[in-house]
């Protein structure tokens, strides 16, 4: 038999039927060596890997699952809302890291705050049988996934909770973080403090809104402006600009997503007006202790989340059949100098 070695790879991806006819064995020989399996002399085996190498040979592991009967194909599904967020970048790195601990690869992919984008690539997932799911969702029903879980497949939703479907989820508590933000503006003296934020039908802002405004009414303060359906840096400053040049100019900001922060940032930098509003963020921004004054935020800890969120996919794959649990990851108030800037008198 020809050496393997000097074996010209064939056109298009080498087949388990193609190693084991230039190794000149049997399908089920070649599979024992692919899977490490006893039972196969050393000669054999080497001839087998020498066959490998030669082709360039990648097992199928979905085919592997089905012989090995786990059907376990060491793969996840990872959807969030742009991959291009810093939030959702964090908690990506977060569960690959703990997918690469247990030799799991991720499938990562982003839905842009459109349900049926959602559910094209929740479908695309499940049609490459992954073995888990880590969900951040728009859709304002998740019983399309009961199938999925009734089949055995874990389903974790991170930032967002489900409707209508019992899951594991891992969130930060929204509310309690936006009455932090807007208690330390109010112990600062402000009263007339807008709410900027994207699209309230999006569970984390709506909740964010009610602790703002509960905050304020609580401390006899009516709320507002408010903003809202904001969804990108440059609407973000049109909405400050266009706020802080009415008559009834708010004392303070309280920018409630990453991206509105760092639009509501660039408007008061370049109206001279960053030592004159107070700001407080949502999320913490790049070279946000940079900035003069340096951005006051409430951080949540999207890596933590992603490693939480994580755990319990594992846990379920490895047989953790408790009842659904909520783990709520705690935010923190950073201070640094944007919040605490007093009114003007």
């Amino acid at each position: 038999m020809s050496d393997p070695a000097h074996i010209r790879p064939p056109r298009g991806r080498a087949t388990i039927r193609d190693v084991a006819a230039l190794a000149g064995v049997g399908i089920k020989t070649v599979s024992r060596v692919i899977n490490h399996e006893a039972n196969v002399s050393v000669a054999t085996r080497e001839k087998v890997e020498q066959a490998v190498v030669a082709l360039n040979f990648t097992p199928n592991q979905g085919a592997g699952a089905l012989r090995r009967g786990d059907r376990k194909t060491l793969t996840l599904g990872l959807l969030l809302d742009a991959v291009d967020n810093p939030f959702s970048a964090a908690i990506h790195r977060a569960v690959e890291g703990a997918a690469w601990e247990r030799q799991t690869a991720v499938f990562g992919a982003s839905f842009g705050e459109d349900p049926e984008r959602e559910r094209a690539l929740v479908e695309a997932f499940t049609r490459r049988r992954v073995d888990g799911l880590v969900l951040t969702t728009i859709s304002d029903d998740h019983t399309y996934l009961q199938t999925e879980r009734d089949q055995g497949v874990p389903v974790v939703f991170v930032d967002r909770p489900p409707r209508g479907l019992e899951a594991d989820t891992v969130l930060t508590d929204n509310r309690e973080a936006a009455v932090t933000a807007v208690s330390h503006l109010l112990a600062h003296g402000h009263r007339h403090i807008a709410f900027l934020s994207d699209d309230l039908e999006v569970s984390t802002a709506r909740e964010r809104h009610l602790g703002y405004s509960e905050t304020l009414r609580g401390a006899g303060v009516v709320p507002g402006p408010v903003v809202t359906g904001i969804r990108s840096v440059d609407a973000a400053y049109d909405a400050v600009e266009a706020l802080v040049a009415g008559p009834d100019r708010p004392t303070a900001l309280f920018a409630s997503q990453n991206l509105v922060s760092i639009g509501a940032i660039r408007a008061l930098h370049d109206l001279g007006l960053q030592h004159e509003v107070a700001m407080v963020g949502f999320d913490d921004v790049f070279l946000a202790d940079m900035l003069e004054p340096a951005l006051t935020v409430v951080a949540q800890d999207p890596a933590e989340m992603g490693r939480t969120a994580a755990a319990r996919v594992f846990a379920r794959l490895d047989g953790d059949d408790s009842p659904a649990v909520t783990s709520v990851v705690p935010a923190t108030l950073v201070v640094r100098g944007s919040g605490e800037i007093p009114p003007a008198r």
